[in-house]
């Protein structure tokens, strides 16, 4: 019989929760949300002012007005898959409503790719500096990390991850976000697409690809995604957190028909399921037909933003420092001498001149050090 409360030394976490960390992304959203004084050049967030909320507002009545059973447990929305049928042929994408597997965010199609493909202390390829998201997914499977480097300029460095397979490793899957990469930004360059996607085939690995940032490409380039390429080799995750708005936590996945059914039950065991009525008041923004001009619009004011940055970077950092210079999405790494600890500088910023920003630690893997960059 047990009696009295329950102490935190009763409780035995599992072996892989004993060394999680917490999140400095997640801390940082913590700090810069409580102080509104801060310069926030730490979280990657959408800009609020861009989120089509009336639209929005609109598709949420309509979808009330038109089905209440909207409120109900109900299968994934036909309509919402036609939706990014289409949206992937802008995409260069030609599926079917059968591959299209909806998710609470692309997250969670990471995670349920990661249960599905990995096992237990099996071996991965990563890239040394990565989304951290992606970190939290592996993580309960406690599997043995080989990294490789990422070039500011074209992208995951595709020779060391032949050389690996050559050695005779072999992971269950290559994580790649090809397009304006989380956190460097850079853009896997077209001919090392090319490579990854030949050595998928070659050694049978199948490639997750995390299109997160897809849509917004600056300067008039439209990058091919991996999917359009190879699409025999590919899971391609979508998300509209960035297009539309975050807190909508809607994404999808383009996956083989027959693997949705192991798919479903895997999701079942995190939410059950998305969000029918977040669901049915998108696809009923998505049937006004202004999402592209508000991908137009997106790009445009993004663009504008990164090129103050870079501006900036150029006119008052030192020489001896480097950083990417992104064709998409919200991230610019920064490089500097190996004598510059960024966690400390951090801890400065904050306190004597309100400027956050991420250190480089955050998305460095184990046995990498990105101590002095940002």
């Amino acid at each position: 019989f047990f009696s009295g409360s329950l102490a935190m030394e009763d409780v035995k976490l599992a072996d892989w929760c004993k060394a999680l960390e917490p999140s400095v992304l997640r801390e940082m959203i913590d700090v810069v949300s409580n102080q509104p004084d801060i310069i926030n050049l730490a979280t990657g967030l959408p800009e609020a002012d861009f989120f089509p909320v009336q639209s929005y507002k609109e598709g949420l009545a309509a979808a009330l007005a038109s089905d209440p059973l909207a409120l109900q447990y109900r299968p994934p929305y036909e309509p919402l898959k036609q939706h990014i049928v289409e949206i992937m042929q802008k995409r260069g994408v030609e599926c079917t409503v059968d591959q299209v597997f909806i998710t609470t965010g692309a997250q969670q199609g990471l995670n349920v790719l990661t249960r599905m493909l990995l096992n237990p202390y099996g071996d991965i390829i990563l890239e040394e500096v990565i989304y951290a998201g992606l970190r939290q997914a592996i993580n309960p499977m406690q599997p043995k990390i080989h990294f490789v480097k990422t070039n500011l300029a074209t992208g995951m460095d595709t020779d060391q991850v032949e050389a690996l397979l050559e050695k005779g490793i072999r992971p269950p899957f290559f994580y790649i976000v090809p397009n304006a990469q989380t956190p460097i930004g850079v853009s896997l360059s077209l001919e090392k697409r090319k490579k990854l996607l030949e050595i998928a085939e070659k050694y049978r690995v199948p490639v997750i690809e995390d299109d997160t940032y897809g849509f917004l490409t600056y300067d008039d380039k439209e990058e091919q995604c991996l999917k359009s390429i190879n699409p025999d080799w590919v899971f391609y995750l979508g998300s509209f957190s960035k297009v539309i708005a975050p807190g909508l936590r809607l994404g999808w996945m383009i996956a083989p028909p027959n693997l949705i059914n192991t798919l479903t039950v895997l999701k079942e065991a995190t939410d059950l399921e998305s969000s029918g009525l977040t669901q049915r008041a998108v696809s009923y923004y998505l049937d006004k037909g202004n999402f592209w001009e508000h991908i137009t619009e997106l790009r445009k004011e993004y663009q504008k933003r990164r090129d103050v940055m870079l501006s900036c970077l150029e006119e008052f950092f030192p020489e001896n420092v480097t950083w990417s210079k992104p064709s998409g999405g919200m991230f610019i790494w920064v490089v500097f001498d190996k004598s510059v600890n960024t966690s400390r500088l951090l801890d400065y910023c904050l306190q004597h001149v309100k400027v956050a920003f991420i250190p480089g630690f955050a998305f460095a893997l184990p046995g990498s050090d990105a101590t002095n960059c940002m």
